[in-house]
């Protein structure tokens, strides 16, 4: 039994240990009061925060970080965030005092950032914070117009000169365009009504165009409602592409292209989402006559982990514009949903160059019409100067760990005999079809192997070996024409 005299002394230590005003009741319900009344201030500035960021006018949830040593922020040069103000002259001014300083950081902070085209420089980083917007203005008569492409000699869409880009740069070494997924929006609904009532001049210009430079970053950016082709790196080398949503309407935004590397070496494209009214990602390395004397290839570049929608062209496609070359390329770990086609390699006569030493892998087709195409007839041209004897090369090209679910023709590979595709290769397919008519795999003027079992059944044209190596049939076919369906 517990000894009263020891436990009297312990209720006497415990209450001088505590300070005799906290033992006033009037002095505890004080202290409750003060409680409750932070807690009060911090709900409501916590809800007033979420009401502003709702409303587009909060500060940034996150930290703009600093990556350069030198850091300047948009505002800082007269720029208004309120979508009306023109902020043209604050971005040219912010850019050459980067240039004077010979690099640094521009801050775009949260805010909708009207303005006409504007040039980057050299070691820069352009970071749009969260809630950042930069709107292209839509009024064509702001757009400068540049010269023709070197290798396409024509504006593309007009003779005659083009529009720049949105945000443009020439000749540049070590560019970063990043963020917390701001976003740079080019206003292109304007530009698509004036191209289809026919009442623009010249060829629309792209989002963003980088040419003749190298080491160049690009991440963690939304690029939505292009003009024309939303990103084209031209003639660039060591570009990475990672982390980017790329945005358009998926009918009536023509040519509004996601990622178009042109005659571009070393680039990787990867873990990134495109939906846009035409090409997901399309190579491309100049046009007929004008490409091949400009003669500079398209090779080394790696697209990986991409989702990928296009309702009028294909997720991947490398061409039409090929006359430089197209070779080395993977493309990898891709899901195509809701598209017409999912790869596609087109060229025609007239073109020259070669596409070769090109591997797919690791491709999911979801709802996609036709699955792969190789098309030799895309009769395109910029004018009567092409020489039509100028005949593309396509060989080398394997399809390997091809999966799908309602696809209507998994393959529809035309070659001709002007233009044969050489050395093609099928393994690990399994392709589910919607489309019951008889020749659903179709072939012309094809040479190559298939390597094991692979769904649906191939075309005769293809020589058939066992996953040991061992040859099961050898086709005697290959310039049959298979085809019964327009991809």
């Amino acid at each position: 039994m517990a000894d009263p005299f020891k436990l009297q002394h312990r209720k006497l230590e415990y209450k001088r240990l505590i300070p005799s005003f906290l033992l006033s009741h009037r002095t505890l319900l004080t202290a409750l009061w003060i409680v409750g009344f932070i807690l009060i201030v911090v709900w409501q500035r916590t809800a007033v925060e979420r009401l502003l960021l709702y409303r587009g006018l909060a500060s940034p949830t996150r930290p703009i970080p600093k990556l350069r040593p030198l850091v300047f922020n948009l505002s800082d040069f007269g720029a208004v965030g309120d979508g009306v103000t023109i902020n043209t002259k604050a971005f040219e001014k912010a850019i050459s005092e980067i240039r004077k300083r010979g690099g640094g950081q521009l801050n775009v902070e949260p805010g909708h950032w009207l303005t006409a085209p504007f040039n980057l420089t050299s070691h820069m980083t352009l970071f749009l914070a969260e809630n950042a917007v930069i709107l292209g203005i839509d009024d064509e008569s702001y757009w400068p117009l540049l010269p023709p492409l070197p290798s396409y000699g024509y504006g593309r869409e007009r003779r005659g000169p083009r529009y720049g880009s949105l945000i443009h740069g020439q000749s540049l070494k070590d560019v970063v365009i990043t963020g917390h997924n701001g976003t740079i929006n080019g206003q292109g609904r304007s530009w698509w009504e004036k191209y289809r009532k026919n009442l623009l001049n010249h060829t629309r210009g792209p989002l963003l165009q980088l040419m003749w430079s190298r080491d160049i970053y690009i991440s963690d950016v939304t690029f939505r409602d292009s003009p024309f082709w939303t990103l084209h790196p031209y003639d660039c080398q060591n570009v990475v592409i990672r982390n980017v949503t790329i945005l358009a309407p998926l009918t009536e935004a023509p040519n509004t292209d996601g990622i178009d590397p042109d005659s571009c070496m070393d680039m990787v494209i990867e873990d990134s989402y495109i939906s846009v009214g035409d090409d997901g990602v399309a190579i491309k390395s100049g046009w007929d006559q004008y490409g091949i004397a400009y003669s500079r290839p398209s090779s080394n570049i790696t697209i990986r982990n991409l989702i990928v929608r296009s309702m009028i062209s294909a997720g991947v496609s490398i061409g039409s514009e090929m006359s430089g070359g197209v070779s080395n390329i993977i493309v990898e770990n891709l899901l195509i949903w809701n598209s017409k086609r999912g790869i596609r390699i087109k060229t025609s006569p007239g073109r020259g160059g070669h596409i070769r030493h090109v591997i797919y892998r690791n491709l999911t087709l979801q709802n996609v019409r036709v699955g792969i195409v190789i098309k030799t007839d895309y009769n395109e041209h910029p004018d009567e100067g092409y020489d039509p004897n100028a005949l593309p090369v396509i060989e080398d090209i394997s399809f390997t760990g091809i999966r799908g679910q309602g696809v209507r023709i998994p393959a529809r590979i035309y070659g001709s005999a002007e233009i044969p595709v050489q050395n093609i290769t099928f393994q690990d397919m399994s392709v589910g079809i919607t489309y019951k008519k008889k020749r659903i795999f179709q072939c012309s003027f094809v040479q190559g192997r298939v390597i094991g079992k692979i769904f649906p059944a191939p075309c005769e044209n293809l020589d058939w070996y066992d996953d040991g190596g061992k040859l099961l049939r050898q086709s005697t076919k290959m310039n049959t024409k298979d085809l019964d369906y327009d991809g």
